[in-house]
């Protein structure tokens, strides 16, 4: 069962005649990372995962707000493979 995460925006995005007010993620695939491959440095990278992994255009996704992006980022954590997990040994 794959898991998937809805943040409605607290800012909606316009992208043409549409007006995006929510985005669902789901699980990140090897396909989504390598979206990332398509842009230039880490961050923008990590922008085109999240936009893959919620089927929305880059250039809508751009247009998210940084509150939003700060809350998206938290909930897709476990999504991303970043569950938070102790890597050090301690």
């Amino acid at each position: 069962m794959t898991e998937v995460v809805t943040h409605t925006l607290l800012s909606p995005v316009k992208h043409g005649e549409l007006t995006i007010t929510e985005l669902t993620f789901r699980e990140a695939e090897v396909g989504d990372f390598m979206a990332a491959d398509h842009v230039k440095g880490e961050f923008s990278g990590n922008v085109a995962v999240l936009a893959s992994i919620s089927d929305t255009p880059l250039p809508a996704f751009k247009k998210i707000k940084a509150k939003d992006f700060s809350i998206i980022l938290a909930k897709t954590k476990d999504l991303l493979g970043n569950e938070g997990k102790n890597t050090t040994g301690e």
